[in-house]
């Protein structure tokens, strides 16, 4: 028999925390993606450049990071054990793309070190909630 048990508020807290950085994730995914051009006057035209010679796989890659996070979210609030799937699979996406950003462009020598902090931070989101998932399935707080 398969019993589930009620998680302490924390865990809705921090679903819900997870809930809207993945938000995010989609929207910036959906600027990288289709709004691209109106960012031309927000970022220096050298990072710019970076931006726009992403190979069309990085988009695909990007996508399945964000929408597998954000569908692991809703299953994490819906209390389903799929989201601990859904959240390995954000974060091989997750690696995939933020070091192929820090390592196969230029964006540490036109930017600086500075331009790593936010790749290694959605890294680190990323092992996070796949651990935090597991451990929710661990403790039968899903389902």
């Amino acid at each position: 028999m398969n019993t589930t048990i009620k998680p302490p508020k924390s865990f809705w807290i921090i679903a819900v925390i997870a809930l809207l950085w993945n938000l995010m994730g989609v929207y910036q995914y959906y600027l990288g993606t289709y709004e691209l051009e109106s960012l031309r006057e927000s970022v220096p035209a050298d990072q710019f450049v970076i931006m726009e010679s992403l190979p069309a796989w990085y988009s695909i890659v990007f996508a399945i990071a964000v929408f597998s996070g954000l569908l692991g979210c809703i299953l994490l609030l819906a209390r389903k054990k799929l989201a601990v799937l859904l959240f390995a699979l954000s974060l091989l996406t997750v690696l995939v793309i933020e070091i192929y950003w820090l390592m196969a462009t230029d964006i540490l020598q036109v930017a600086g070190y500075g331009a790593a902090v936010m790749p290694l931070l959605v890294i680190a989101v990323a092992i996070f909630l796949y651990f935090y998932s597991k451990g929710a399935a661990r403790n039968a707080w899903l389902g």
